[in-house]
This record gives structure tokens, sequence and C-alpha cells, in this order.
């Protein structure tokens, strides 16, 4: 297939750059995978399309606010934009300007809490990063980072803890599984009550996935590399579902890849993490996933090859210029929908 097979014509005026004050008052597109209907709805109505025995399956990383401003020891302004974690204190990063930050040259951030340096050049412009600081990295980043947000996204965050879910607990995201940005705790413990179980996967976010598809056939696309893990409480509640006839339904792409990536050719699962460079595209077979919450994607991205999968191809971009036509929210801290 080739990628301009996925393009689909959207207005720039929809790519939502801020949240809704409420998270669940988004829009739901519902649609259905076999016959390509779809409804308008809003997320808070979300319960009224799960059954009991379903499983929501969460991802729980947090981003980072990775995204560092600081100024050399002369004075200029510059920024660092964490990627990798390396230990001992490095880090593979993004830099601007990259002309100045060569190996050798220092930054500082804050009023100086926390220093870095240039250790060496990476492939991709990246370069080795290593800090300086007393106390806990992790909060040092809470107080001076700031949100790397979507290229896409160019009005300034008020809150960072809108870029986050309301059930993040594991550090190490560089954008947000923004799926799960639409559920509140009150929405979740009512889907509780119903019935239906929620667990948790991890898949840490990298930037790649803003990485735009360069080659003309999707196959001659190469996926980025992301850490995820599954717990052995999530695998048992999966599979316990599928063996009684429940619903897996996953929560955004992110959680989607973990659980294909880990799944047995029988689709059970077991306690797992490492790295997944899965790419799910038509003419995948899901071995364990049901049905999908999902936000509304780039053009010949990624993300809306592995929603074709699942729904087909005619099926999505059908729906999505019904999206467009009904002036739905786009992307990041925009509406959402329900493939089942």
């Amino acid at each position: 297939m080739k990628t301009a097979d996925f393009d689909f014509t959207l207005p720039q005026e929809l790519i939502a750059q801020t949240p809704l004050e409420r998270r669940d008052a988004s829009r739901l597109m519902t649609l259905d995978k076999a016959t390509g209907q779809v409804g308008h709805h809003h997320f808070y109505d979300l319960p009224g399309f799960l059954r009991p025995g379903d499983c929501l399956v969460l991802n729980d990383s947090r981003v980072l606010p990775a995204r560092l401003i600081g100024h050399r020891p002369t004075g200029g302004a510059c920024e660092v934009l964490l990627l990798t974690d390396r230990g001992d204190n490095c880090w593979e990063c993004l830099v601007r300007p990259g002309r100045k930050l060569r190996p050798g040259a220092q930054v500082l951030f804050g009023d100086g809490q926390l220093t870095a340096v240039i250790e060496g050049e990476l492939d991709d412009g990246k370069r080795l990063v290593r800090f300086q600081y007393q106390g806990i990295f992790l909060e040092l980043l809470e107080q001076l980072g700031k949100m790397p947000l979507p290229p896409y996204i160019k009005a300034e965050l008020q809150d960072n803890e809108r870029y986050q879910t309301v059930y993040s607990r594991v550090m190490g995201s560089a954008a947000a599984p923004t799926a799960g940005l639409h559920f509140t705790p009150q929405l979740l413990e009512k889907i509780q009550e119903m019935g239906i179980k929620v667990c948790y996967v991890t898949l840490h976010v990298g930037l790649g996935t803003f990485r735009p598809v360069k080659a003309e056939d999707i196959d001659g696309h190469e996926m980025h590399a992301e850490f995820c893990a599954i717990p052995r409480e999530t695998a048992d509640i999966i599979n316990q579902t599928k063996r009684e006839g429940g619903r897996v339904i996953c929560v955004g792409t992110t959680s989607c890849r973990t659980i294909e990536s880990f799944a047995a050719g029988d689709g059970t699962l077991t306690e797992r993490s490492g790295w997944t460079s899965i790419f799910i595209y038509p003419g995948y077979r899901f071995k364990v996933l049901d049905a999908l919450i999902t936000n509304f994607h780039l053009p010949q991205s990624t993300l809306i090859m592995l929603v074709s999968a699942l729904a087909g191809r005619e099926h999505v971009l059908a729906a999505y210029r019904e999206a467009v036509k009904e002036r739905y929210r786009f992307f990041s801290f925009g509406d959402a929908m329900f493939i089942s």
C-alpha cells in the first residue's frame, strides 16, 4: 500500500490548540468497524457503549516536562529537550542552537541549580548531555521543565497537568498517550461500577510518534522503538476477559501496540517488558484487541494506518471526512473516536 493512500484534507483551524475545560466534554465519534456506520456523541456517553465483562487497557506513562530553557555562561539563550535516559546522569537530547552547543559547551538552567555539559554528538543532530545537580532530578524537572508539546500545537500550555492523564504514574514519555486525556476519575469510577475491569500497561511515548512516513510504500517505513511493559495483574485480567467472552478495549494506540507486541500466537499474555517497534497497518491480524478508543490522527501517519488496520481504510477515511464536515477537533487536544 502507498503512504498517500492514507491522506485526507484537514483544515488548519480544526487542529485543537488548547484542551477543553472539562476533560470528558470532548466529542466522541463511534465507528462500527464492520459496517462503517458512525454516530456522534460526547465522551461522557462512553459507558453506554461498554458492557459488563469488558476490560479497558490504559497506558499509565507520565510525560516528562522534558523541555528545558537555559542559557550558556556567555548569556546566550538555548533549549535542551530530553529524549532517552542513558544512565549516569546522561541523556540523549535535541538542542538549540545546535551550532553553539558542541561538545564541551555548558548550559545553566534556572538559578544554576541544574547545569549540563555537552559530552558528544550523536546521529540525527542529537547530543549526549551530562547533567549536574543537587537533590532529585525528576523534582528539578517538574520545577524547571516545560511540556514538549507536539509541533502542531502553537499555544502555550497553561497547566502542565492537562497534558497528563489523570491516571499517569510512571514517568518516561516524551509525549502524552492522548486518548486517555478524556478520562476523569469520576468517569473511570462509573465504568468500574458497571462491572468493567480497568487495567494498566506502560509504554513510554517517543518523539518518533510525530515522525512523518517518508517512504512511498508503507512497508518501507522503519518504526521507532519505544519501551513498554505489561504487569502480571494486567496480563491475568486480559486473559480472563478473553476466556469469558468480554472485549479487550485499548485506550490509545500505545496500549494497543503494547499488548499486540507481547501477545503469544493464541492471544494470551504474560508479564513482559522490553522494546517494541511494531508497525500495525492494513493486513495485520489483531491477536488481543477487540475495540479501540483513540483520537483523530495526522494524515499519512503510522497511527491512522493502525486505525485503518482495525476498521478498514475506506471506513476510517469516510469517518474522518465526516469528522471534518462536523467540525470535530483533531489531534492531541482534540476529540475522540470509539471503534468497535
